[in-house]
């Protein structure tokens, strides 16, 4: 049990906290509970949340008690993120909106009957202002120092606003409140995880253990899987999106693709990096990793489907072969001629005008097999008129 569920964890703080934590649990007769926090900035989970939500599952298995903590507050404050600035803070009604849509989809990975879900503002906004500065005595502004990219920006004279130092004591406070044993996250919230164990220490509570995942690459191959960054495979994407996607990562992530997105046994994982090593073709191995992808989400046959999808559309066909999404013309709101971003940006609503952007000037937008590079060329609208945008996105106009 406990190498199953220390498997692909980053960083366990204390080293041998998590068998203490299950040993206490068991002598008391009670359930863990072990936390995970977010932010809802976006509204969309990936892959990349996936590999914390998937410990958690684990955990949730052997009938401990998960609770996710929205930050209602705190995403009106902004955490910094690990960037050199301060995140842009969200309204209340931009926090409710992708905070529902995010529990919608954390049942594709959690039960959600044996899921707990509350809101930090039910215990911040009661806060008054002198308990708030009572808080903060708990902290020094060196201890605050040790946060990697608030070092990094003092070093610099990059502004850091006071806000933005308050976060993580609030962000640690949640863990108070709900008496957490366990707080879970990527590696990049290790900071504000252990300020969780300093505070409850202070509140003479113990000191709940940080487990850190892992931060999954995206499909570009080097930054983390962010929506921001255009790199993300979701949660919710169609089967064929999910297909293509994850052939399209770079063989280097193949070895990091098994481990943290896929739930073969370990045997199995081992076997596939081995055939890799073999010289294996890496095209067969992306396949069934893909499959196993869309299994876990969607459901096998969805995974065949979007096999058969891939080899008909991608591997078989030349441009005039494709299967193409017929698009009217009056979407368009009747106009004739229009830019080539703005056209791509309208059939592919999905992604940033500044992504499609980059798309048209790598030369990844064709229209009628002629490549088009200009993101500011007029496109005279005709029917018939077939464009592909990106690798697995074909449209023709009707």
């Amino acid at each position: 049990m406990i190498s199953t569920l220390q498997e692909n964890a980053a960083i366990i703080l204390p080293e041998n906290g998590l068998e203490q934590k299950l040993r206490q649990a068991e002598a008391e007769n009670r359930k863990l509970i072990i936390k995970l926090g977010f932010d809802p900035t976006a509204p969309d989970l990936h892959l990349g949340h996936a590999v914390v939500l998937k410990k958690l599952k684990q955990f949730q298995e052997l009938g401990h008690q998960i609770i996710i903590v929205v930050g209602s507050f705190t995403a009106r404050i902004g955490d910094p993120t690990g960037k050199n600035k301060a995140r842009k803070p969200l309204t209340a009604e931009e926090v409710n909106h992708n905070a529902q849509t995010y529990i919608s989809q954390l049942s594709k990975i959690l039960d959600p009957d044996k899921t707990r879900v509350v809101f930090n503002s039910d215990w911040l906004d009661a806060l008054s202002f002198s308990e708030v500065i009572q808080l903060m005595s708990k902290v020094t502004i060196a201890q605050l120092m040790h946060r990697n990219d608030f070092n990094k920006r003092f070093t610099e004279n990059t502004p850091i606003a006071m806000h933005e130092l308050v976060y993580p004591i609030l962000q640690g406070f949640d863990s108070v409140k709900i008496e957490c044993d366990i707080e879970m996250g990527g590696t990049d919230q290790l900071f504000n995880c252990t300020m969780g164990r300093q505070l409850q220490e202070v509140h003479d509570l113990p000191a709940q253990i940080v487990m850190c995942m892992p931060l999954l690459k995206g499909l570009d191959g080097k930054e983390k899987m962010s929506k921001s960054l255009n790199n993300i495979i979701g949660l919710t994407d169609e089967p064929n999106e999910m297909f293509g996607k994850t052939m399209s990562i770079p063989d280097s992530l193949i070895d990091e693709f098994i481990d943290l997105t896929t739930d073969f046994s370990l045997e199995e994982k081992n076997h596939l990096k081995q055939k890799i090593e073999n010289g294996e073709n890496p095209m067969k191995i992306k396949k069934l990793i893909a499959k196993n992808i869309i299994t876990q989400y969607h459901d096998e046959a969805s995974a065949d489907y979007a096999e058969q999808f891939f080899k008909s559309q991608f591997q078989n066909k030349n441009f005039e072969e494709k299967v193409y999404e017929k698009v009217l013309i009056e979407s368009l709101e009747h106009q004739h001629t229009v830019s080539l971003v703005e056209l791509c940006h309208h059939l592919k609503n999905d992604l940033s005008k500044s992504a499609v952007r980059r798309l048209i000037l790598n030369g990844g937008v064709q229209i009628n097999d002629i490549k088009i590079t200009d993101p500011e060329q007029q496109i005279e609208l005709k029917k018939e008129m077939k464009m592909k945008i990106g690798r697995r996105s074909f449209f023709e106009l009707a």
